[in-house]
């Protein structure tokens, strides 16, 4: 098998990476598995007759960096796994384990086609769909196909769907199955599902991030009248205070006159290097020196004080952007013209 790594399928992968783990350790995960991935990798197994000592390392590390991926995705998303592993085995490598991490996930989500299809085929298919079928699917798609879609339905079913993503959790295998037959007879496709966790706030707002404003602000209104508590929630997520390096030089020069330096001194504790230079770089060098003394002034400091007056100053930016002083970029179409 010498010179065979980069043409290994991931059977051959898995099989080899069981070898490696041992009879124990491969039996406890191996029974885990469906029948029919069992009889492949077992008939792999079989016919390896040796391994060499440095792609048995190779293929562990891959299994490593795959698991740390997924680990990292979970606990923050898809781009923090990107940076994090970036950082650690640099671009080029933590490019090609994102991809087959992805890879790997999508072969069993479901609705992997109408992940593929176009937004405006979709879009056709599901318009007549109850709300919370459109919501359902909505959540297995990308966020800005989804955002496509959520734009293009009329107005009193955009907050419908909106509502019922925001408040989706834990789906039935069965009920997406339903769905997906739905699908299958358009898109000639079915996907195997099982449970999962989706739709939530997070969702909601990855996909109003990609919608134009008109339909941001439907949506958000039409929330409020049916769940404030919950629409509140979906604006605080809209724009967190790391998103400030998002903002042009002017619209922060506009907030930093609305923000009290004391707190904006406190905001910044802990914050990234690039949050900071982004704020500095908008201030005299005077100003500038004084923010970085109060910093250093203040000492060690509450993490929840420091939130607190990182909500003060999101909410002093969403009230500039809602009152056209500042405009916060959401997806393509909102852009800006000088």
């Amino acid at each position: 098998m010498a010179n065979r790594e980069n043409k290994l399928t991931g059977v051959q992968k898995a099989a080899i990476l069981f070898i490696t783990l041992g009879p124990d350790a491969a039996a406890g995960i191996i029974k885990k598995l469906p029948e029919s991935e069992i009889q492949k990798i077992t008939y792999e197994i079989a016919n390896i007759t040796s391994v060499r000592s440095e792609q048995k390392e190779e293929i562990l590390n891959e299994f490593i960096h795959m698991n740390r991926a997924k680990d990292f995705i979970i606990e923050g998303g898809i781009e923090y796994a990107r940076v994090l592993l970036g950082k650690a085995l640099g671009p080029q490598r933590a490019k090609e384990i994102m991809d087959k991490v992805t890879e790997a996930t999508q072969q069993f989500r479901p609705f992997s086609i109408a992940r593929k299809a176009d937004a405006h085929q979709l879009l056709n298919i599901i318009s007549n769909e109850h709300p919370q079928t459109i919501a359902l699917v909505l959540c297995y798609l990308q966020a800005d196909k989804a955002g496509q879609i959520l734009s293009a339905l009329p107005e009193d079913i955009q907050t419908e769907v909106a509502y019922r993503i925001a408040t989706m959790s834990n789906t039935s295998p069965a009920v997406v199955k339903e769905i997906e037959k739905v699908l299958d007879s358009k898109l000639s496709n079915v996907v195997k599902s099982d449970m999962t966790v989706l739709g939530g706030v997070q969702t909601l707002v990855d996909i109003l991030n990609q919608v134009d404003r008109t339909t941001e602000r439907n949506i958000t209104e039409g929330l409020e009248r049916e769940n404030a508590e919950l629409a509140e929630r979906i604006k605080e997520s809209m724009f967190v205070f790391e998103d400030i390096v998002t903002l042009d030089d002017v619209s922060i020069q506009r907030v930093l006159r609305e923000v009290d330096t004391k707190e904006l001194a406190l905001a910044l504790k802990g914050c990234s290097e690039e949050v900071a230079n982004a704020i500095f770089r908008n201030q005299s060098k005077r100003a500038a020196a004084t923010l970085k003394e109060d910093m250093e002034f203040l000492g060690p400091v509450r993490l929840v004080d420091v939130e607190k007056s990182q909500q003060k100053i999101v909410a002093i930016i969403r009230r500039l952007d809602e009152v056209g002083e500042i405009v916060i970029s959401r997806g393509g179409e909102d852009a800006i013209i000088v």
